[in-house]
């Protein structure tokens, strides 16, 4: 038992001693390194901070923010905002029926349509000349990449309808179905 213990003593001191000589070597050929310089920005590239001033308004605060029509009535929710390429709002995206997300129908109404007034330093009120019934039956926003290529989504559709072997896929008659495995 002392055996290995005493060999391991003999490397650790060998290995120490090693290090100590590399180091004890003097000082390294090679250039000498010169203390840098912070970089600096010219005048026109330096970036310009801005305060926020009382009568801007947030996105932060915007998202979320409830819809209410000329009788007062909650008709939906900002759920987004669509900017232009010059970013100035666009349009905003409001979130119409449903309960707690579900259900709810997206539709796009212009930046001119909603009103946003400040009630006071903290509150917000956006008001909307329409009615519940005149936004869901709105044409609904799609998010660009969420929808497939019209082409592609009848492709799709009559591949779901048939396997390869021509075969429909039809529920068996015993009363079971088919499922696809879980994706990870």
């Amino acid at each position: 038992m002392s055996r290995p213990l005493l060999a391991a003593a003999f490397l650790l001191v060998a290995g120490v001693s090693a290090a100590a000589a590399q180091d004890a070597s003097g000082p390294k050929s090679g250039p000498t390194p010169v203390p840098g310089t912070p970089a600096t920005l010219a005048n026109d590239l330096r970036p310009t901070f801005v305060a926020q001033e009382p009568s801007d308004l947030m996105a932060s605060k915007m998202i979320g923010q409830s819809i209410v029509n000329g009788a007062n009535e909650t008709i939906g929710s900002v759920a987004d905002i669509v900017l232009g390429p010059d970013l100035a709002v666009k349009s905003y995206v409001v979130g119409v029926g449903g309960f707690l997300g579900l259900g709810t129908k997206y539709v796009s109404v212009a930046r001119e349509a909603l009103q946003v007034t400040r009630v006071d330093d903290k509150t917000l009120k956006a008001v909307i000349n329409t009615d519940k019934d005149q936004l869901r039956a709105a044409p609904e926003y799609v998010y660009l990449g969420q929808q497939p290529p019209k082409a592609d989504a009848a492709k799709t559709s009559d591949a779901a309808k048939t396997s390869d072997t021509g075969k429909t896929d039809v529920p068996a008659a015993t009363g079971t179905t088919t499922t696809q495995p879980a994706q990870k």
